[in-house]
């Protein structure tokens, strides 16, 4: 049996391989909508710059564009719109095998001379969110792969970002200019979700493996300082991810193995024959467990157990707006047994048996409506849980486990983000909004190291909640001038306690090559929430 599993990776791996090398060119599709309002643009002009054979082509009326029989590699496209900024996109991937999918958005230009299209080359590092101009930048999927040691992870992706370091390379816990991993906000689709990595605890925000599949997102960002009024909770830095819409023109199957991800399979493709919609799924088993499973020797008998599945559904589009479902699902165990460890086994004890579980779960939908053309309402409801356990038992005489911590900690939480944004003109921009999130707590941790009573560190059910509220303006004084202004407040209903922030960030342009930023925020958080509910014995026995 473990045989044929060994033949079985290796084939899924082969597969894999001889399915990229079929094609030499490959079909590039996205769709093109208005960076401040979301609008589909129809009739931009689409091409693809290359010294010998130029291509190009139009967006339908729903944005929508193909290029086809583009050649693999590195290329160039450009983006050019009446009256809006082109965009050029320097390296843009292709690989065979697989469709690529854009999400392009163009600002309109500040000053809209008839019969003249302003021109201004951008960069890929530009953030999505239009009102992040300090301190952000964007990521992509290339980015993440390409990186050496990035082990498909953003987090070891963020530590190569100026003013961003990992402690060491166990873990992806990230530090911000000195602050805490703790201060690190993460965000899917507009709702925070918990620490999105296996073998998690409750209260940080890294581990050693990440249940992101980066294979599935699309362009996101990632802020260190004075980020704009709608993100709060945070005190160092914000991961702002989301999941790419599937291909809905084709389907499309991929099988891949790597070290850190594991084995992967992922299937995307339409939801119907109008190619309204689609639908994206992705699962993932470690590696180290199918090696361990086939009788490979991977250096440690505690072998580290992940799988993590993630979808997104993009509905097609109805009189109530744009539907669309996402989550993610993750679970992880290791067991560090004392009697079976080897002299290479660095990270346990060998008279302690120890067991550590994780589990995560994200689920969303969000709502998507256009009330005009200048107006969009999206509204995003989800709920998610993170739970961790941990027992210990140290080893007596004649090897007889003697149970002295267990640690059973499981927070629940639901969350309703709504974003109201308009633009009023091509200088100015509002968005408003607010996040409500309602916490349940089951925290216990329980120990009795080198003594024969227990001892209650914390054992707390309840609930509380989260409340935050902000808007905030942009103003484009010129080509050159930009400023990002608003207020966020937030509301914690556990100690009645409320939190003023204003935020402001001006950017001017030098040139094409460069800009000068200036950004102030304050910025406060909610700590740990086991960090509310701890408990210490006192010497009266209380």
């Amino acid at each position: 049996m473990k045989n044929k599993l060994l033949i079985l990776i290796l084939l899924c791996s082969f597969f894999s391989i001889s399915l990229a090398a079929q094609e030499s060119t490959q079909t590039i599709r996205g769709q093109v909508i208005d960076r401040q309002s979301e609008m589909p643009l129809i009739g931009v002009a689409v091409e693809w710059v290359n010294d010998g054979d130029p291509r190009g082509a139009t967006t339908d009326l729903d944005g929508w564009f193909s290029l086809e029989n583009i050649p693999v590699g590195r290329q160039i496209l450009r983006f050019s719109y009446l009256g809006y900024e082109s965009l050029t996109l320097p390296n843009v991937m292709i690989t065979a095998g697989k469709e690529v999918v854009l999400e392009i958005t163009l600002a309109e230009a500040v000053i809209n001379i008839q019969e003249v299209v302003v021109r201004a080359t951008t960069d890929k590092d530009k953030a999505n969110n239009e009102m992040a101009t300090v301190s952000a930048r964007s990521f992509t999927l290339e980015e993440v792969t390409r990186y050496s040691g990035g082990r498909n992870d953003v987090s070891r992706l963020a530590a190569n970002f100026a003013g961003v370091n990992i402690a060491d390379d166990s873990r992806n816990d990230i530090v911000i200019r000195g602050n805490s991993p703790t201060g690190v906000l993460w965000r899917l689709e507009g709702l925070p979700i918990p620490n999105p990595n296996h073998f998690s605890t409750m209260g940080t925000t890294g581990g050693p493996v990440s249940a992101v599949n980066t294979n599935l997102l699309r362009n996101s960002d990632f802020m260190t300082s004075a980020f704009p009024s709608e993100y709060g909770n945070a005190l160092a830095g914000v991961f702002d991810i989301g999941f790419r819409n599937g291909n809905r023109d084709r389907m499309e199957f991929t099988a891949q193995l790597a070290a850190f991800s594991g084995l992967e399979f992922m299937a995307e493709g339409p939801l119907n024959r109008a190619h309204t919609g689609s639908f994206l799924v992705s699962y993932r088993h470690s590696f180290t467990e199918l090696a361990d499973a086939a009788g490979l020797n991977i250096g440690t008998t505690a072998v580290p157990k992940y799988k993590d599945l993630s979808f997104k559904l993009d509905l097609p589009r109805t009189k109530l707006g744009q539907f669309s479902l996402f989550g993610i699902g993750g679970l992880s165990d290791i067991e560090f047994i004392g009697s079976e460890l080897g002299e290479d086994d660095f990270f346990a004890d060998p008279d302690v048996n120890s067991l550590v579980r994780s589990r995560l779960g994200v689920f969303g939908v969000q709502h998507r409506l256009l009330i005009d053309e200048q107006t969009y309402l999206r509204t995003t409801v989800g709920a998610s849980t993170s739970q961790n356990t941990y027992d210990e038992d140290r080893l007596e005489d004649e090897g007889i486990p003697f149970r002295q911590t267990e640690v059973d900690d499981v927070n629940n939480r639901y969350s309703v983000h709504s974003v109201l944004n308009r633009k009023f003109s091509p200088k100015f921009t509002l968005r408003t909004g607010f996040l409500a999130e309602w916490y349940q707590l089951d925290a216990f941790l329980q120990d009795r190291t080198n003594e024969v009573e227990w001892n209650v560190i914390r054992d707390f059910e309840g609930t509380l909640g989260l409340f935050q509220v902000y808007g905030q303006g942009q103003w484009r004084l010129n080509e050159r001038w930009t400023v990002n202004g608003g207020l966020h407040a937030q509301y914690l209903d556990l100690n009645d306690s409320w939190a003023l922030e204003p935020r402001l960030a001006v950017n001017y342009h030098l040139s094409a090559a460069g800009a000068l930023n200036l950004g102030y925020g304050l910025h406060n958080q909610m700590q740990p929430l086991p960090m509310y509910f701890l408990e210490t014995r006192l010497p009266d026995g209380t």
